[in-house]
């Protein structure tokens, strides 16, 4: 009987210690402050990945965290994740951020409110590619089209439908393919689809890629049209591809969205301070070619939910809230 007794004992306190592991793996619970944090990023061709990768590298260089840098399904996806507590930090679209929160569009039946932000980084600029000689020069001349509208869920599939909806068109006008962006950049030098939308800094290297084997084309979004979308979507601004990304002979107008960096609400605050911290003290390192459009200064523009206190306490500290 004893024997029983110290046995059921043991598998009582093994069971206690596999609980405690797994919530320990997930890194949940209030406050938490992991030693390894995760950070979700975007497709591998588009340019959350490469600059997810020098970030994460500078938080870990300026803290005593590992922080890694995860390839994923980009802004939707990565909300979603964070939401459920499988990932600690993320890279998302201001728009999406701000329909998660709300319970808005994709989110309806699934609002987020384990999600606060870090900052902006920078413009995310909504590319409509095609190739130098396809006879589409106008966002109406997508009708009938194969078009790629990024992954489903992402935030490019979102942008895509409501850029068409400005120039009176739906999903159902086009032939929509649901492509990462290296796909409908390999997919169009192949000649298997004739545009594809593409939200990332520009340059993006999918579209580098595709520029080094075909000449290519942005099709425009004219001022009118940018103004009715960002009257209707106040998360959108105008902006320009300037002349020369990716062979381009003369400026491009069109519009963008907002980089932005969140954080699981329950990390802890000194936590997401020091990460704070130790990104934005140090982002003269970031070598990609987006670093220079990010700094303190501009990373509470446009943030539109709530920041992570750690966050604001940075900030703060830098007089900039």
């Amino acid at each position: 009987m004893k024997f029983k007794r110290l046995s059921l004992t043991f598998v009582s306190l093994l069971a206690i210690a596999m609980v405690l592991t797994g919530c320990g793996s997930l890194g949940g619970g209030a406050d938490a402050d992991p030693d390894e944090i995760s950070m979700l990023t975007g497709g591998t061709g588009g340019t959350y990945y490469p600059l997810g990768g020098e970030i994460a590298t500078i938080m870990s260089d300026n803290t005593e965290k590992t922080v890694s840098a995860q390839a994923s399904g980009a802004s939707v996806e990565n909300m979603q994740t964070l939401q459920d507590g499988e990932a600690d930090l993320a890279f998302t679209q201001t728009d999406i951020a701000s329909y998660a929160v709300e319970g808005k569009l994709m989110f309806e039946d699934a609002a987020t409110d384990n999600v606060q932000a870090i900052g902006t980084l920078y413009p995310e600029t909504i590319q409509i590619v095609v190739l130098k000689d396809s006879d589409i020069q106008s966002v109406e001349d997508l009708k009938g089209k194969r078009v790629s509208v990024g992954d489903v869920g992402s935030g490019t599939a979102e942008n895509a439908k409501q850029i068409l909806e400005i120039h009176g068109l739906t999903l159902d006008d086009i032939q929509v393919e649901n492509l990462a962006f290296d796909e409908s950049t390999e997919l169009m030098q192949d000649g298997d689809i004739d545009a594809a939308f593409i939200t990332s800094g520009a340059p993006t290297g999918a579209v580098e890629g595709l520029s080094a084997q075909k000449p290519v084309r942005i099709v425009p979004v004219a001022a009118d049209k940018a103004k009715e979308l960002s009257d209707k979507y106040p998360y959108y601004a105008e902006d320009t591809i300037p002349a020369g990304t990716y062979g381009l002979e003369e400026d491009v107008e069109t519009v963008a969205v907002l980089a932005m960096l969140v954080a699981r609400a329950d990390l802890s605050e000194d936590a997401v301070y020091n990460l704070t911290k130790a990104f934005f003290d140090n982002v003269d390192n970031v070598k990609h070619a987006k670093g220079e459009l990010i700094s303190p200064e501009k990373a509470l523009d446009g943030v539109g939910i709530d920041l992570h206190p750690g966050a604001e306490k940075y900030f703060k500290e830098k007089g900039l809230k």
